[in-house]
């Protein structure tokens, strides 16, 4: 059976992301892409325009699909604790379980190139607006002081995150990434000055 355009073009998309994760981005040959993907050197064409293109596709689908994956488990979230949660356990989990793209994100799309930055910047802010409204709900509900600056609290979350998995990516021995959870979550609960859980289940029982 024929594969669909769709399911070529996802193909591909999988086929760069490890290839990237394996030999590094700037090292890797389309035609190597191609071979992963089981599709000839020129069908690649049909879909990217070249290999920085494949770069910046992939981040911005596989970003784009990573934030509707958080926004939906954070749907049942009634405070900002569990939606911190959902955050960091979401976001730690998936790299855990997609290793190759976490080393696509955290390595390859951190080279000193201003039009590759450029061009990831908007699902970069769409993840960073997301955090934000994490914070401005918190202080809407009365969890989070009025005083406290959103975006300092942003840069706290996400660099947190975003260190956390780069140092589990160049980890000498195998370790999981998502049992860090719970230690995160504190930490930040407690620099935004966040209800204890038992209060927050107190509360929720009245």
């Amino acid at each position: 059976m024929a594969i669909s355009q769709e399911d070529k073009y996802e193909k591909i998309l999988d086929a760069a992301i490890e290839a990237f994760a394996e030999v590094g981005y700037h090292s890797c040959q389309v035609a190597k892409i191609a071979r992963m993907a089981g599709v000839a050197d020129g069908t690649i064409y049909l879909y990217f325009k070249n290999k920085e293109d494949i770069l910046i596709r992939l981040f911005k689908e596989r970003m784009g699909r990573f934030i509707e994956l958080i926004r939906s488990e954070m749907d049942s979230c009634q405070d900002t604790r569990s939606r911190l949660r959902a955050i960091v356990h979401t976001h730690l989990t998936y790299m855990e379980n997609n290793r190759a793209l976490a080393t696509v994100s955290q390595i390859e799309l951190r080279q000193p190139d201003t039009s590759l930055y450029t061009a990831i910047a908007f699902p970069l802010r769409n993840y960073f607006r997301l955090i934000e409204e994490v914070i401005e709900e918190g202080i809407k509900q009365n969890e989070i002081i009025p005083s406290f600056n959103v975006h300092v609290a942003r840069q706290m979350i996400f660099g947190t995150i975003d260190r956390a998995t780069t140092d589990w990516i160049f980890a000498r021995s195998e370790r999981s990434l998502s049992k860090d959870t719970d230690c995160m979550l504190e930490l930040f609960s407690a620099a935004l000055g966040l209800p204890k859980e038992e209060n927050i289940k107190k509360k929720n029982e009245i």
